[in-house]
């Protein structure tokens, strides 16, 4: 007799003592056995079974932001990683990740294809505010999971109006208060010029640099310029917020773009104080090709810790993160810090499928997706990823870092999420 059964005879014996002994063993059987066979069935939706776990992604493996491929090669390596180890549950992890070759209007019609002629599971880390955007009215209708999407937007903290679509890291909003706040308490007489896409990421890191500063914005903003997808160059922009006398710069300006201004001003001899997103922080792939010594003391922020100086490897987490990527990314660059970007997003995942258990419906990924509250090895300690029915942001904290010509170092302490004023 088992634990439970023994227990249920002892509960049924004082509310009903004349049972014969008999005729309660063959219930408590009988009880336990539906207990049994209830515990043990499964429930799967298109892209599970009991072997394998189909997950769609969209990435740029070619095209202008091909460098933000690296996110999705990381995330391919850590679930490789997973299947060696016999995967979630005993279920293989099937990556199905599609380029979109950086073109417009590509993302929503390959994440069809995923969905409807692959039969994923979910969609996990595709790439982009807008092509994100696009997807999310399909994938929404479709009650298709659309996890921790790679764009910091602040529309995928939206759980009333889309409940299947869950964002990752801090907002572009907290980036641009939490840069005009810094400016605020350091330069409180600086002078700003602005630079931002003329889009949906562009404009969110305005409002939040707009909402930082609140009543100094009017004064302290001397010259804003945007540019389009079309601009060939930079040149002008940075010429004009040069010409304006600014001493701060918020170059709010994402992946390559990033590259073009800090080489502009550089050219130029401008050396305001100067700010790039959390976006193109990557040395590889966006300060390298600017050239470093013009990247020296820009400021920028992170969530993960640095893995690069050798100090970093007393760290066990620095020492299984390389260790990782030397055996399952072998072309990630070793200072790209695209590839943390990844390897923490697919660790996450791992731990929402492993919640699933033999439950592997898109709804109750989605449940599972919206009750977590862990830390990540990679992640500074204090950051935690956490979430809940009304809280679709996983990770909400950052802190400020500066290029010394080498590396980045960490400035201050973690900034926790700020309301917007």
């Amino acid at each position: 007799m088992t634990a439970f059964s023994a227990i249920l005879l002892v509960l049924t014996l004082r509310l009903f003592p004349r049972m014969p002994i008999g005729r309660f063993a063959v219930s408590v059987a009988l009880g336990a056995a539906l207990a049994c066979s209830a515990a043990s069935q499964k429930a799967y939706d298109n892209g599970a079974s009991d072997t394998q776990i189909k997950i769609g992604n969209v990435s740029p493996y070619s095209g202008a932001a091909k460098e933000y491929a690296a996110v999705a090669r990381a995330e391919g390596g850590y679930f490789a990683m997973i299947n060696d180890g016999g995967g979630i549950n005993g279920r293989k992890i099937v990556f199905l990740t599609e380029d979109s070759a950086s073109t417009p209007g590509k993302s929503a019609e390959l994440t069809k294809k995923l969905v409807e002629q692959d039969g994923v599971l979910l969609m996990f880390s595709s790439f982009g505010t807008e092509p994100n955007l696009e997807m999310r009215g399909y994938l929404n209708e479709q009650k298709v999971p659309q996890l921790f999407v790679q764009s910091s937007a602040a529309a995928f903290d939206d759980p009333q109006h889309f409940p299947w679509t869950m964002g990752f890291f801090a907002t572009f909003h907290m980036e641009g208060a939490v840069y005009a706040k810094w400016i605020l308490q350091n330069k409180p007489e600086g002078k700003i010029a602005l630079l931002y896409a003329d889009d949906d990421t562009g404009r969110e890191y305005r409002e939040g640099i707009y909402d930082g500063l609140g009543d100094k914005a009017a004064s302290m903003i001397v010259k804003e310029v945007t540019y389009a997808d079309g601009d060939t160059s930079l040149e002008a922009q940075i010429a004009e917020l040069k010409k304006s006398g600014a001493d701060v710069f918020l170059n709010m300006s994402v992946g390559r773009r990033a590259t073009e201004a800090i080489r502009a001003a550089n050219a130029m001899d401008w050396r305001p104080v100067q700010f790039i997103p959390n976006a193109s922080l990557s040395i590889t792939a966006f300060l390298d090709p600017a050239g470093l010594a013009a990247a020296k003391g820009i400021l920028c922020n992170a969530r993960s810790k640095g893995w690069w100086r050798p100090e970093a490897v007393d760290d066990p987490a620095v020492r299984e993160f390389l260790l990782w990527m030397k055996r399952y990314d072998r072309e990630a660059k070793p200072r790209d810090q695209l590839t943390v970007a990844g390897y923490e997003r697919a660790q996450v995942l791992v731990e929402v499928l492993r919640k699933c258990g033999d439950n592997l419906t898109r709804g109750n990924v989605m449940k599972q997706a919206a009750s977590l509250d862990l830390s990540l090895g990679m992640l500074r300690p204090g950051i935690r990823v956490k979430t809940s029915a009304s809280d679709y942001q996983p990770i909400k904290d950052l802190f400020l870092i500066q290029f010394d010509g080498e590396d980045w170092k960490a400035i201050g302490p973690t900034v926790k999420e700020q309301p917007s004023n």
